[in-house]
């Protein structure tokens, strides 16, 4: 009885654990958000599926190049027997009369096994190899997924990391507003300020909390789209670092590599490339079925027969059992089809003529998205440094502004439309490193290197 108590409060004791561990934020850098969805991301999953799928077809393939061996067994009751008529002569009658005879046992049963092998056939052989590609092509499928993976998880990563940071400027600018509502709202009280100037600030301020509310649902539903696309539960609660606006101001102000873009890396070529092989297989596979096909084969048979049904009675049984076997091959040779064969080898033309415009169509779509993002890249460094030269000179007109309004040398709408000003700055730069990122993420597809992001 002890022991069992002690059992259920060590299970309650590990139950509430395990409970609060759930419940506890996790720590997401953006490494750990992808190693997080490649391994839980149900596209990937069903990709690596798929691949094991491409495996065991092979396996399938493999097998009708190997020994096929069957068994077979047989019991039959003949019921109403056959009959023969022989003419009296023969069967000892009369001559010029028929005797009516039966033919066969009662019962008939039969054991037997058979073999084949291929010794030659093209269109068995060449499945093999065909086979073995596939499996090539299912694996680059998983690659080409998860490269789908990173590239959204990262997109959607640095997308809510930016909005995050949107949301500080707003919490900044709501605690401004905030002190200056306090202030002039004092300075209200004692005859120095006007009630419009208050309400005016007022209005500024529930404009802002207005746009911090619409931004934190913003937020919630961007988070929620990048635990869906990591495969995390969506009641999981995660928190981000904050941006290191620092860390990509100096990348972006030290020389651009643009990397080395290679169209032959691109998953995209190889698994196009893969296809054509596929269907050059799939043609071979056609004309193969012009050849002919040998195959060997043997067969053992024993089988028992009785008037009585005592055949499975050993030494005490009626029946008569005999064997029988044979030996041989078995050559298939096409002749007429009415150009069924034909029709599928043109057919198997024309869609390699497909693939192949669709390989040039492959090229040109990779190297202007090569060339867009390094264009791109290109701007936003251009961005970078006007927006960051733009904050700076807003920062000094909003304190500017401050100071004089507090010294009454400036009206109320400039230092509104200074802050205002300021806070657009601020926004202008913040989406300048986004897009920065975004492009930079952009090349890095272009050069075929999303899987360094997990380093």
């Amino acid at each position: 009885m002890k022991k069992w108590i002690v059992s259920l409060l060590f299970l309650s004791t590990a139950g509430a654990f395990n409970a609060n561990a759930q419940t506890e934020t996790k720590q997401l850098s953006l490494q750990e958000a992808l190693k997080y969805a490649l391994a839980n991301n149900q596209k990937l999953a069903v990709s690596r599926l798929e691949e094991t799928i491409g495996k065991l077809k092979t396996e399938e393939v493999r097998a009708q190049a190997l020994p096929q061996v069957n068994a077979n067994g047989n019991l039959t009751d003949n019921i109403k027997k056959q009959v023969m008529v022989l003419p009296g002569e023969l069967a000892g009658g009369a001559p010029g009369t028929v005797k009516v005879l039966e033919v066969g046992t009662t019962w008939n049963t039969s054991i037997s096994g058979e073999l084949t092998q291929q010794i030659y056939n093209q269109s068995v052989f060449t499945g093999l190899k065909a086979a073995r590609s596939g499996e090539e092509y299912y694996r680059l499928q998983t690659a080409q997924t998860t490269e789908n993976v990173i590239f959204d998880v990262t997109q959607l990563y640095y997308q809510l990391l930016v909005k995050k940071e949107k949301m500080s400027v707003l919490q900044t600018n709501i605690d401004k507003l905030t002190r200056l509502v306090e202030t002039t709202k004092s300075q209200f009280d004692n005859g120095l300020a006007k009630k419009i100037d208050l309400d005016r600030i007022k209005v500024n301020l529930v404009n802002y909390q207005t746009q911090k509310s619409q931004l934190e649902n913003q937020l919630k539903v961007d988070e929620n789209r990048l635990k869906q696309k990591m495969g995390m539960p969506i009641e999981t609660p995660v928190s981000m670092p904050s941006l290191a606006l620092s860390d990509i101001e100096r990348k972006a102000a030290a020389t651009a590599d643009f990397g080395t873009f290679d169209l032959s890396s691109r998953t995209e070529t190889k698994l196009l490339k893969k296809t054509e092989e596929l269907q050059q297989y799939q043609k071979r596979a056609y004309l193969a079925e012009y050849y002919p096909s040998l195959a060997f084969k043997g067969n053992y048979s024993y089988n028992g027969l009785s008037n009585k049904f005592d055949i499975f009675k050993g030494g005490n049984s009626t029946a008569n059992w005999y064997g029988m076997s044979s030996i041989g091959l078995t050559l298939k040779i096409p002749i007429f089809d009415g150009f069924a064969r034909r029709s599928r080898v043109k057919q198997a033309n024309v869609t390699l003529q497909k693939i192949g415009q669709q390989l040039e169509e492959n090229k040109l779509n990779l190297n202007t998205a090569f060339e867009n993002a390094r264009l791109q890249l290109l701007n936003n460094l251009s961005t970078i440094k006007t927006q960051k030269e733009n904050v700076s000179l807003a920062d000094e007109v909003y304190s500017s502004t401050q100071n004089n309004y507090n010294l009454g040398l400036a009206s109320l709408t400039d230092l509104l439309n200074a802050e205002t000003s300021l806070a657009e700055a601020q926004n202008s730069y913040n989406e300048a490193l986004l897009q920065y990122k975004l492009a930079e993420l952009d090349l890095i597809k272009s050069n075929g290197n999303l899987p360094s992001l997990l380093n």
